[in-house]
């Protein structure tokens, strides 16, 4: 079974339905393990050694977190200038992340709709993340699309309950299979 390491950050993730029913669904999952980056340092005081370790043992490393600013949250931007060190996560010697899978999972407060060329935001998804798409291809790692889950105002529970599964249903997927040929059956994951 493959190991997958969910960096998740939200400021306000007591007050975020998706994100909490993201995590309520994977959180006693074998072979994840969540790191809540707000709550292990809210000083921002990232510590690197540790989250290099925790990095070693993942087949597959998971952004979780909301879309701020058409961006990440900024203690995600903090963990990753700190943690994906030159010559440990990339340049001459850094090789430790090499193979290594990784995607976002996100959630917006804007629908599937509104992401899109002719949506209210005027891009797609891939467009907003792709700083997170080239940190993964700069440290040798295979960059999945990501994961979405739009709409946080306007979600009624049943639905949300329903993406939140197919969230956890993609990585059982994950952490079961060595190839990602059958990742088509995840829609979510393909917008």
């Amino acid at each position: 079974m493959k190991n997958i390491l969910v960096i998740m950050a939200h400021p306000k993730f007591e007050h975020s339905r998706i994100m909490k029913g993201m995590v309520d669904e994977i959180q006693d999952m074998p072979n994840v393990t969540i790191r809540d980056l707000y709550e292990l340092y809210p000083d921002f005081n990232v510590q690197v050694q540790e989250e290099q370790e925790l990095l070693l043992l993942a087949d597959v490393l998971v952004w979780l977190h909301p879309v701020y600013w058409y961006s990440s949250p900024p203690l995600l931007k903090q963990w990753i200038d700190l943690v994906l060190e030159f010559n440990w996560a990339y340049g001459p010697r850094g090789t430790y992340l090499k193979g290594k899978t990784a995607f976002s999972a996100i959630s917006t407060g804007g629908n599937d709709a509104a992401y899109s060329a002719n949506g209210k935001r005027g891009h797609g998804l891939t467009q907003f993340l792709l700083p997170f798409k080239q940190t993964a291809t700069l440290c040798g790692m295979n960059y999945l699309p990501p994961f979405h889950i739009g709409g946080s105002h306007e979600l009624a529970a049943q639905k949300l309950k329903q993406e939140t599964g197919l969230f956890k249903s993609l990585l059982e997927f994950l952490t079961q299979n060595r190839d990602f040929s059958g990742l088509h059956q995840f829609p979510k994951l393909n917008q």
